[in-house]
């Protein structure tokens, strides 16, 4: 089963997410580390990050793997690098590469296979698993949204003005909607979850709350398809029976009728005639 989580910066998907797919055990598939191994590579290759057609053959020729909570980037770890803030600052001419996305999200889908997976990003309702049974939009007001992000920074030693951290969010937001490929919005069939007034735990209940709902109507659908198909698989095996004996009567019939035919046509030996 495949959980989607979409939502803007500053939502807590990232963390919820990882925590989610803890929690029901799941695998985690973090679509943003991706971007950033791509990111990365370009720095340390010395490839522009504006030329798209450099940094699509960069991203391209690289073999990015998840190893339970380490990123590998051609066999190597780099967890930890693709968190610089070097990279953060020039990820999003990657994110907005059209060619890297549909490269990405090719290997979302293989890397997510047959697996049970918790996936976050800002597509991946409506882009990377658009048939995915669950999907969860996970949003909260700018106003919160922001109040988290200058916390997390103060927690860092980053002192922010609040006033800024939302500015500068605000404008993420618009750039994030507004993207030509894959721009960030909710799925038609995704639940929304306001997280506004809900504490860290209170968030993930909810989320745990969703995902078993909908796998066990995910687990009822399946049982309702197998027996339809049953079903189906039976009316067929017996519209053959059917079949078949009508077809036996209507050969029955048909020869009682030559039967018939045969016995009229021969001669009757006249019995009073041979008397007298």
């Amino acid at each position: 089963m495949i959980v989607t989580m979409d939502g803007p910066a500053g939502a807590g998907k990232s963390q919820l997410a990882r925590l989610l797919a803890a929690r029901i055990g799941f695998d985690f598939l973090d679509t943003g580390a991706m971007y950033r191994c791509v990111t990365l590579a370009c720095l340390e290759r010395g490839i522009s990050i504006d030329d798209p057609t450099a940094a699509a053959d960069c991203a391209l020729s690289l073999d990015i793997q998840f190893s339970d909570s380490s990123v590998l980037l051609d066999g190597v770890d780099v967890s930890h690098r693709i968190r610089s803030p070097q990279v953060t600052s020039s990820i999003r001419p990657i994110a907005d590469n059209p060619i890297i996305r549909e490269r990405l999200v090719e290997l979302q889908r293989v890397w997510a296979g047959a697996r049970d997976v918790v996936t976050e990003g800002r597509d991946q309702g409506t882009v990377a698993f658009p048939n995915a049974p669950c999907k969860i939009y996970l949003t909260a007001s700018p106003q919160e949204r922001a109040r988290r992000r200058a916390n997390q920074l103060a927690r860092e030693g980053i002192q922010a003005d609040l006033d800024s951290v939302l500015r500068q969010q605000n404008q993420r937001d618009l750039e994030d909607t507004s993207r030509a490929f894959g721009p960030l919005r909710a799925a038609s069939d995704a639940i929304h979850v306001f997280s506004d007034g809900l504490t860290e735990d209170e968030t993930l209940d909810r989320l745990v709350e969703i995902v078993e709902a909908r796998r066990g109507l995910a687990f009822t659908e399946k049982l309702t398809e197998k027996s339809t198909e049953k079903s189906t698989i039976g009316n067929t095996e017996s519209s053959f029976t059917s079949d078949a004996n009508a077809l036996k009567t209507n050969a029955t019939e048909g020869d009682a009728a030559k039967t018939n035919a045969a016995e009229a046509n021969t001669p009757q030996t006249n019995v009073l005639a041979s008397k007298s």
